[in-house]
């Protein structure tokens, strides 16, 4: 994987073979990064990143000069990976060790972006879950939005708040706001 813009713009990240994780493939990473320019000021934003695996898109946000990043993942040697690479690369990326929807149960801070890349095969109603607690917890501010990439096998667009989707190749990114922009 590499780091798309920014000031590691080209940087690419080699991330251990015995981490159970699927990151972002670089062209659709691009893709969605071009639309999430078109709403925010990557500088003046909070992000979360869900299920953040290798911490790919928590890089390219921060590269992009996102002040506040809270990476969120169960599994401890990415956790480990994250954190080593973002002091490597001077990134301040806090990083939580915890289940993902524990974590929304319990958390109170709100987010500009809210990135979920779960398994593809994670159940339907998990899927679910995610917008769910996100909206129900408050979790993003008003202008907030919520991606969740999953494979094209999988809709999410009868789910409340959706907005819009993007598909690239095997994957979709489907986008959840309190207002429609489009």
């Amino acid at each position: 994987m590499r780091i798309i813009s920014g000031k590691h713009k080209g940087k690419r990240i080699q991330a251990p073979s015995n981490l159970p994780v699927r990151p972002t493939a670089d062209m659709q990473k691009e893709a969605l990064f071009n639309v999430i320019n078109n709403y925010y000021n990557f500088d003046q934003i909070a992000l979360l990143d869900l299920f953040a695996g290798t911490g790919n898109i928590s890089y390219e946000f921060a590269s992009r000069g996102t002040p506040e990043i809270t990476a969120v993942d169960v599994h401890f040697g990415c956790v480990n990976f994250i954190q080593k690479t973002a002091k490597e690369l001077n990134f301040d990326i806090l990083t939580i060790k915890s289940d993902v929807f524990s974590f929304l149960e319990k958390s109170h801070q709100q987010y500009d972006v809210i990135f979920a890349d779960p398994p593809y095969d994670l159940d339907l109603k998990l899927f679910e879950k995610i917008p769910q607690l996100v909206f129900e917890k408050e979790l993003l501010t008003d202008v907030g939005m919520l991606i969740v990439e999953h494979s094209k096998h999988t809709s999410l667009e009868k789910i409340p708040h959706f907005s819009f989707q993007k598909n690239y190749g095997g994957s979709v990114f489907s986008f959840f706001e309190f207002i429609s922009k489009i």
